[in-house]
């Protein structure tokens, strides 16, 4: 099994963060296979979604929905609403797993891969890819 690990910056709030091109970089000319994304947090996940169109805005927009920041939360520290960025993760996994055909993602035609990122006390995430060749 290969596998590698790159940072990404979230910056200071939430955001779906595109990181199709860095998943299509490992994989180009690897053969058949599965590609493994994880992000080793517990406040991220990993979702495949439409971007650009507004869906990533309207899943934060959800997301507020369901887990507002505000201090109903029993898991307290850091700033209001923290809690809910360790919620998250069970609605949005910090993993997928896609198909890799002749190096290629086999995503939909729509399909992209995203870090989603509520946590805006921690700035810095990493992202691990792993590829499982045939």
């Amino acid at each position: 099994m290969r596998s590698e690990i790159f940072a990404v910056s979230t910056g200071s709030r939430e955001t779906v963060h595109d990181i199709t091109s860095e998943c299509a970089a490992f994989v180009r000319d690897q053969g058949d296979g599965l590609l493994h994304v994880f992000v080793p947090h517990a406040t991220a996940g990993v979702a495949l979604l439409e971007l650009g169109s507004g869906s990533d805005h309207d899943l934060l927009a959800a997301l507020r929905d369901l887990l507002p920041a505000d201090d109903r939360w029993r898991h307290a520290h850091g700033s209001r609403g923290h809690g809910r960025s360790h919620v998250m993760p069970a609605l949005i996994p910090p993993y997928v797993t896609i198909p890799v055909l002749d190096g290629h993602m086999a995503l939909g035609m729509w399909q992209s891969v995203a870090l989603v990122d509520l946590n805006v006390d921690n700035p810095q995430r990493q992202v691990r890819l792993s590829f499982l060749s045939d």
